[in-house]
C-alpha cells in the first residue's frame, strides 16, 4: 500500500507522470505512461490502488524508484480521483498552457526589465491577447469542452460565471 510520507511531491497527474519519466529510460516512456494510464483513469481509490499494484509489479523491479515517488504521493493523488472525467481530462491537458506560458516567457525576456509591477502585468496582458486578437478562439475552445464546462458548473456550483459572449 502506498505510503502518506510528508515529503514534498508535484501531485498533479501530468507532472507525476513527468516525475515518473525521469528515472526511466526514454525506450520505457511510452510504455510506462500506458502503463500508469489506468491508475490516472481509475473511477475510484480502489481501482486505483489495484493498477497501482499491477504497475508496481511489473516495473517495480526495474525502476523501485517510480514507484516509491507515486507511493510517496499517494495521498496527494487520491483526491483527483474525485473529480469527473471531464474535469481530470482538463487537468491533465497541459497541451492547451503550455503554449500560452512560452508566448508569456518569450515577451517578458524580450522586454529585459520592469520599472514596476503595472509594467509587468501589461506586458503580460499585451502577450496573452496577442494570440487571440479576434476573440474566435475562445468560441473554438468553449465548444470543444462542453462536458468539461458542465463538470465544472455541477463541481464547482456558484463559483463558474459564464460569459455571454
Amino acid at each position: 500500500m502506498p505510503t502518506q510520507e510528508n515529503q514534498h511531491v508535484d501531485f498533479w497527474q501530468p507532472h507525476l507522470l513527468r516525475a515518473s519519466f525521469r528515472y526511466a529510460a526514454r525506450q520505457h516512456w511510452d510504455a510506462i505512461a500506458k502503463a500508469l494510464k489506468p491508475v490516472c483513469t481509475a473511477p475510484t481509490e480502489a481501482a486505483a490502488l489495484e493498477r497501482f499494484y499491477e504497475f508496481a509489479e511489473m516495473w517495480g523491479g526495474r525502476y523501485p524508484a517510480i514507484v516509491k515517488l507515486w507511493e510517496d504521493a499517494w495521498a496527494e493523488f487520491v483526491p483527483f480521483l474525485n473529480f469527473d472525467p471531464e474535469i481530470r481530462r482538463v487537468i491533465c491537458s497541459t497541451n492547451a498552457i503550455e503554449p500560452v506560458n512560452a508566448r508569456i516567457r518569450r515577451a517578458v525576456k524580450a522586454r529585459g526589465h520592469f520599472p514596476n509591477e503595472q509594467a509587468a502585468l501589461k506586458c503580460v496582458y499585451m502577450a496573452i491577447m496577442s494570440l487571440d486578437p479576434t476573440g474566435k478562439g475562445r468560441k473554438r475552445w468553449i465548444t470543444r469542452w462542453k462536458a468539461a464546462l458542465n463538470a465544472f458548473a455541477i463541481t464547482f456550483d456558484g463559483r463558474l460565471n459564464p460569459s455571454t459572449r
